[in-house]
């Protein structure tokens, strides 16, 4: 897989999202893709691209946009403002929901009580996401994962031994609950500072500040090094996520999933994780 062609970037970049979705499946006829839009330039350009596709392909299906203000004083405003603003520029329906309205909480008070906020943050706006999704009768639950995210994902999961979590790499995430939205990631081969051209470039309203909880997660970490080995080795990302590929498959396994005790949702044990920790928090809080 080759770096996107500056000359003929927009073009390529498209066909490139249009292959996964057509090589993986990721859409079919008559579906209703919820698009998980935070602001961000990953999430916008996935809501940019399925709008198109959505207008131009024979593919006939719908969209929708779910936008999740998780209550970071100083940086979550001008995503949610970028969010608005895209979904109004393409006539997209547009959901937003907070925290502190469905969970009685924000993630800056969160924060008090955990190491790094990105675990709550990650559970909770899963939890809303997938519910959302749902309530909405969407088939399919589109995030803006690229091709960085998922490689940082698999090394964080390898470092951690936890084999576990290997099947839900990739572009598609079957339906293994009623409940529970199957999720698509269109930009799984884009990198993300192709993401990042093709914002600047097109002049797309996007929110390209960092979180201020993130620089002190696993992740972060990992992406640094990550980006410094692209950086003396370009095609590293790209040649990691084909050895993922050919050579790190594990066989899928039936999950049982419960739905929790306290909110219904589908879950692995019988208190969701979303619950869980939401409990602990408001006990601190």
């Amino acid at each position: 897989m080759k770096p996107l062609d500056s000359h003929n970037f927009n073009p390529e970049l498209e066909k490139r999202v249009k292959n996964t979705i057509n090589d993986y499946e990721l859409i079919n006829d008559g579906d209703k893709v919820a698009v998980a839009l935070s602001g961000g330039k990953d999430s916008v350009l996935t809501l940019y691209i399925l709008d198109k596709l959505c207008r131009e392909s024979d593919l006939n299906f719908e969209i929708l946009a779910i936008a999740i203000d998780e209550g970071i004083k100083g940086y979550r405003e001008d995503g949610i403002k970028s969010a608005r603003n895209n979904a109004s520029q393409l006539g997209v329906d547009y959901y937003e929901l907070s925290l502190e309205d469905e969970l009685g909480f924000t993630i800056d008070q969160a924060s008090n009580f955990y190491k790094t906020s990105c675990v709550p943050c990650g559970v909770f706006r899963r939890y809303l996401l997938n519910r959302t999704a749902h309530k909405l009768g969407s088939d399919k639950l589109a995030t803006g994962h690229n091709l960085d995210d998922e490689v940082q994902s698999f090394l964080m999961s390898f470092a951690r031994a936890d084999i576990r979590r290997f099947p839900k790499f990739g572009p598609k995430l079957e339906r293994i609950h009623p409940k529970m939205v199957p999720r698509i990631k269109p930009l799984w081969n884009i990198l993300e500072k192709e993401v990042g051209m093709w914002a600047i470039l097109n002049k797309v309203d996007v929110h390209l500040a960092k979180c201020p909880y993130a620089h002190k997660s696993f992740r972060s970490r990992l992406k640094n090094y990550l980006n410094n080995l692209e950086e003396d080795k370009p095609g590293t990302k790209m040649k990691m996520l084909e050895f993922f590929q050919k050579n790190l498959q594990v066989a899928k396994k039936e999950v049982k999933l419960y739905e929790c005790q306290i909110c219904g949702e589908p879950s692995s044990a019988v208190i969701c994780k979303a619950c869980e920790i939401g409990d602990i928090i408001k006990k601190k809080y």
